[in-house]
């Protein structure tokens, strides 16, 4: 028996397919004897391990870790896992290990980290486990050898999503993940390529998988699709690729494929990508139910860009920003504010900003982050050198689970005072221009926040925005949800 381990990383009211274990359960499936455990959804997931631990002879406990409340739980579960079931081999994979891999296996009770793509990487460590062949020959694999040194194998060269059988949506409760949204009333999500081509050197996504991406044939994407509205009466999907565009062609083939499903849905991509669509391909993408699409714009100063890497002008989030908005889908743009090298300057440029993203198009969307630096292949981004914990017990502690989170992050170059200024203008913002995406929000709501934030953002009032924080409060505003690492 081998357990796929999907840690608590949400709430019941946003979980979604758990697509990281569903890739492994797929290579697995019509091979191996497994079962998945969900602990968004099982409300006691240590007591349902313990059980399969006593219960079955099981060869290998895998586990899908995101930095974040999904590490603190994996922690927490691998630790008592490994107390009442000591010879039983624990794996981790997913982000957290990709990007902190020695962290990860500084842990007793992690033996192996995957990083990067882990399908075929996972076949190959069963063998290692059963005794079949040697760990050091296992691509993507690092491991901890008979002396306890840390040994890792070569990176394993990422292939696309056509390669592998299709999640395995029958061995959960597809029930539980198929949720009202901003969308449609049943909303899934999908994954239709990985990795990214792009080189921004303030993402994770560099790290884990480097600057290669490979797309689901649009076929593919379709006959998915279509299946999950055929069983499970989907009407809207999330796609969660990294970036979900590239070619024109390949945009426009799958838009005139999906279109008589009528579903509605969101994706993320790129400023500069979409740009270079001409307006039949933006149509075509739009009539495919296409709603909203989050881009990173990550600054409005160009002097930022260039040093982010992001091969992007501000110009060009301005030209977008209005372009969209006669295809009638709503942008979703995330800034990440306080460059450390003159953080004064990007937050009040980067403010200015978005006021005339505001005034070109009222309808896109704002998120704002404040820098937090991430781990890279090539120095931090900034010229910020920081250092990370070096066991999950640290990273789950109350500073860094806060910095992961982006919740209040410690950043010693960027002074309380424009913290502050950062959040207020992102709380108005989101007063003035609720978001469509939460659907709890009543109409009288949203006419209250608009009253009372629109004299503030005309007089650019943006210092103890109390009156807001107190009505979020009465009606429970749900903020969108953030870029993933």
């Amino acid at each position: 028996m081998i357990i796929l381990y999907h840690p608590k990383s949400t709430k019941a009211r946003s979980r979604r397919f758990p697509l990281s274990i569903l890739s492994i359960a797929a290579v697995l499936e019509g091979r191996e004897d497994y079962v998945i455990v969900d602990g968004n959804v099982d409300p006691a997931p240590d007591s349902t391990l313990e059980k399969l631990g006593r219960d079955y002879n099981v060869e290998l406990l895998g586990v899908s870790v995101m930095p974040g409340p999904q590490m603190v739980a994996a922690m927490e579960s691998c630790r008592e896992f490994r107390r009442r079931a000591p010879n039983v081999p624990i794996v981790w994979g997913g982000y957290f290990p990709s990007l902190f891999t020695q962290t990860a296996l500084n842990a007793e009770y992690v033996d192996y980290a995957v990083r990067g793509q882990g399908e075929e990487t996972f076949l190959e460590l069963l063998d290692v486990v059963r005794g079949r062949r040697k760990p050091e020959t296992v691509q993507g694999l690092t491991f901890k050898d008979a002396s306890g040194h840390r040994r890792t194998c070569a990176d394993r060269v990422m292939k696309g999503p056509d390669a592998f059988p299709w999640y395995t949506y029958h061995r959960i409760d597809a029930s539980k993940y198929i949720l009202p949204t901003f969308l449609g009333r049943r909303t899934a999500v999908h994954q239709a390529s990985i990795g990214c081509p792009f080189r921004c050197n303030f993402c994770g996504v560099v790290s884990a998988y480097g600057s290669r991406e490979k797309m689901e044939s649009p076929a593919r994407t379709e006959a998915m699709l279509r299946h999950l509205k055929r069983t499970y009466g989907v009407d809207s999907i999330q796609f969660y690729d990294n970036n979900f565009f590239l070619r024109a062609d390949h945009a426009r083939e799958l838009a005139e494929r999906i279109t008589p499903l009528e579903m509605r849905w969101w994706c993320e991509a790129r400023i500069d990508t979409l740009l270079g669509y001409d307006d039949s391909t933006l149509s075509a993408i739009r009539r495919s139910g296409c709603t909203m699409i989050f881009f990173g714009a990550e600054s409005g100063s160009n002097w930022v860009l260039e040093e982010m890497n992001k091969q992007l002008r501000a110009e060009q989030t301005l030209e977008l920003a209005s372009r969209i908005r006669d295809f009638g889908i709503i942008p979703e743009f995330s800034f990440v504010v306080g460059n450390p090298r003159d953080p004064e300057r990007d937050t009040h440029e980067c403010l200015h900003f978005i006021r005339r993203i505001k005034k070109l198009n009222p309808e896109a969307e704002i998120i704002l982050q404040h820098y937090t630096p991430v781990p890279q292949r090539e120095g931090m981004y900034g010229g910020v050198e920081m250092q990370f914990p070096s066991t999950p017990e640290e990273w789950a502690t109350e500073r860094w689970l806060n910095f992961t989170l982006r919740k209040d992050p410690s950043s010693p170059w960027l002074r309380p005072a424009l913290k502050r200024l950062i959040d207020n203008f992102e709380l108005i913002v989101a007063a003035r221009w609720p978001t469509v995406q939460d659907i709890r929000l009543p109409a009288w709501g949203r006419q209250l926040l608009k009253a009372l934030s629109a004299w503030r953002y005309r007089l650019k009032i943006y210092t103890l925005p109390f009156e807001i924080e107190w009505a979020q409060r009465l009606i429970d505003v749900r903020k969108p949800r953030v870029e993933s690492l």
